[in-house]
C-alpha cells in the first residue's frame, strides 16, 4: 500500500509538472541523495523517536544505564535528537535518540513496576573448613533457634534411615550425614523467610556455586520489599552482617586473600 501511494504521488507530480516519471524518480533520488546526507542524524533521530515511544522502551522519570555512554541516572528529557540523563552525581549525559534502538542498554523500570528488588550476593567459603556434623555438633546447633526444630526433624530421620540400612556409623562418612555448610545455607534460608524486610512471594534462596580457586561461594538471591536505593542498600547490609558473623557458629571459615598469600609465601 505504502509503494502504491508514493508511486502514484510520483506520476501525479510529474504529470502537473510535465516531465516525465523516469526524469522524476531520477532527479528526486539525487535530492534525496542530498537531503539524507544534510540531515542524516535528524532523520534517524526522527524515526528513533518514533520507534521508541510507539515500543516504549524508555519515558522521562526512568532509571536507565547506558555503559557505552557512562550514563546512569533518571531520564529528564526526550527529544527528537538526544535523550537526556542525569546521573546519580548530579552530572548530565547526553545520549543520541537513534543510540537507544540501535545499542543495548537497561532501564530498571521493570524492577520499579515490581514488587521487590532482587539482592544477588555471596560469600566465599574456605573449602577446608567444610566437615561432616558429629552428634554433639548437631547439638549445639539445636541452641540456635532458627534451626532448632530442622536439625532435630533431620537427625531422627537420618537416624532412621542409617538403622534402616544397617549403616556403621563408626566413620561420619557412612550413610547419611549433615554437614555445617548445609546446615549453614539452611539457616539462611529459614532467616531470609522470617526476615520482615524480605518478599517471600517471589524467588528466595541460598545456593552453593561451582567452587573456585579462591572458596565455595555461597549465594543469598531473595528480594528486599523496600525498593528504595538508599533502604535497599541497608537492608542488604544488614542481612550479611548478621550472616558473616554466623559464620564461625558453623565451625566454617570465610575466604580471605591476605591468608592465602601468607599461606603461599
Amino acid at each position: 500500500m505504502i509503494f502504491a501511494w508514493v508511486a502514484g504521488m510520483f506520476a501525479a507530480v510529474a504529470v502537473f509538472s510535465n516531465v516525465s516519471l523516469l526524469k522524476f524518480i531520477t532527479g528526486f533520488g539525487a535530492a534525496s541523495a542530498i537531503i539524507l546526507l544534510i540531515f542524516k542524524d535528524t532523520i534517524l533521530g526522527f524515526v528513533a523517536s518514533i520507534q521508541v515511544s510507539i515500543n516504549d522502551m524508555v519515558r522521562i522519570g526512568d532509571w536507565i544505564t547506558f555503559e557505552k555512554y557512562g550514563a546512569d541516572g533518571d531520564v529528564t528529557e526526550i527529544n527528537l535528537a538526544t535523550v537526556k540523563v542525569q546521573n546519580f552525581d548530579n552530572t548530565i549525559t547526553t545520549i543520541p535518540t537513534y543510540a537507544m534502538i540501535s545499542d543495548s542498554f537497561k532501564n530498571w523500570r521493570g524492577m520499579t513496576n515490581s514488587d521487590g528488588r532482587r539482592i544477588k550476593r555471596h560469600m566465599l567459603i574456605k573449602q577446608s573448613s567444610i566437615k561432616y556434623l558429629t552428634p554433639e555438633d548437631v547439638e549445639r546447633l539445636k541452641e540456635i533457634e532458627v534451626i532448632s526444630d530442622y536439625l532435630t526433624t533431620m537427625q531422627n530421620k537420618i537416624r532412621r534411615q542409617n538403622n534402616a540400612l544397617k549403616v556403621d556409623k563408626s566413620l561420619l562418612i557412612n550413610g547419611k550425614n549433615m554437614t555445617n555448610i548445609g546446615v549453614f545455607r539452611k539457616f539462611i534460608q529459614t532467616y531470609l523467610e522470617q526476615h520482615s524486610a524480605i518478599n517471600n512471594n517471589m524467588l528466595l534462596m541460598a545456593r552453593q556455586l561451582q567452587p573456585t580457586a579462591h572458596g565455595i561461594p555461597l549465594e543469598i538471591y531473595c528480594f528486599s520489599k523496600d525498593k528504595r536505593w538508599e533502604n535497599y542498600e541497608y537492608v542488604m547490609s544488614d542481612l550479611f552482617d548478621h550472616f558473616l558473623a554466623a559464620v564461625p557458629y558453623f565451625e566454617l571459615e570465610l575466604f580471605e586473600l591476605q591468608n592465602a598469600i601468607s599461606h603461599t609465601d
